[in-house]
């Protein structure tokens, strides 16, 4: 797995729980990593949209506080996704700790 490739992974964990719009994602991302995980709307969207693409999640608009919003939903293809993206992960930030802690 590509370490500069966490954002797919990380926007697929925050679906887990529930639809959310670009804005909540990013938020929930950077709170729940005690704001160390910051992404940005050029880098946020076309990883949504890419992921979107490959049926991995879904998008529909909604009426928020007046204005549409686009929402988008994890699909049972990105549960997979997540659940093999995750092992992958740990499997990699695993190794990579033991190498640093060995020195």
């Amino acid at each position: 797995m590509n370490l500069k490739g966490t954002l797919p992974l990380l926007i697929l964990k925050a679906l887990e729980s529930g639809p959310k719009h670009g804005y909540r994602i990013a938020s929930e991302i950077k709170a729940n990593s005690k704001g160390i995980l910051d992404f940005q709307e050029g880098a946020l969207y076309p990883a949504l949209h890419d992921r979107e693409n490959k049926g991995m999640i879904e998008s529909f608009e909604e009426m928020e506080k007046g204005r549409m919003r686009r929402y988008y939903r994890l699909t049972a293809k990105g549960r997979k996704v997540m659940a093999k993206e995750r092992e992958e992960w740990k499997a990699l930030s695993g190794a990579v700790t033991m190498f640093l802690e060995k020195a």
